[in-house]
C-alpha cells in the first residue's frame, strides 16, 4: 500500500508539474541595443569635403586655421565656434562653408552628436 501511494504522489506530481508550453513560448526580454558612438571616421568625410578647400594645411583664401587632422578638427570644435559657425542660418554672417549653401541638416546633426559623444577619434 504505501508502495502504491508513493508511485501515486511521484505520477501525480509528474503530471501537476507538466505545461502546455514549448519552447517558443518563451519570450526572452529584449535587450536594448546601446547606440553606436560616432567618432571622427564618421565625420571625417564633412571636413574633406566641404571645408579643407580652405581649411587646409596650410589654410588658403584667408582661412584663419587648418581643418585636416583630428586635433585642428577637436581644436575648432572646442575652442573656435566651429559648431555655431556651421549651424547658422542660410544667407547669416560667418556661416560655413563661406559663400554656402549650408550643410544639411542632418550632417551638421552628425557633427553635433560627434562632439555630444565626446569627440572620439576611433
Amino acid at each position: 500500500m504505501k508502495k502504491k501511494l508513493l508511485l501515486l504522489t511521484v505520477l501525480g506530481s509528474l503530471l501537476l508539474s507538466c505545461t502546455a508550453n514549448t519552447y517558443d513560448d518563451i519570450v526572452e526580454p529584449e535587450v536594448a541595443e546601446e547606440p553606436e558612438l560616432v567618432t571622427f571616421q564618421d565625420v571625417r568625410f564633412i571636413f574633406e569635403n566641404n571645408c579643407q578647400n580652405c581649411h587646409s594645411n596650410p589654410p588658403q583664401n584667408n582661412a584663419p586655421m587648418s581643418l585636416v587632422t583630428f586635433d585642428d578638427v577637436v581644436d575648432a570644435v572646442e575652442n573656435r565656434g566651429l559648431l555655431d559657425r556651421i549651424s547658422r542660418q542660410e544667407g547669416a554672417p560667418g556661416l560655413m562653408p563661406r559663400g554656402g549653401p549650408r550643410l544639411p541638416q542632418a550632417t551638421i546633426d552628425l557633427v553635433v552628436q560627434w562632439q555630444q559623444d565626446g569627440l572620439l577619434e576611433e
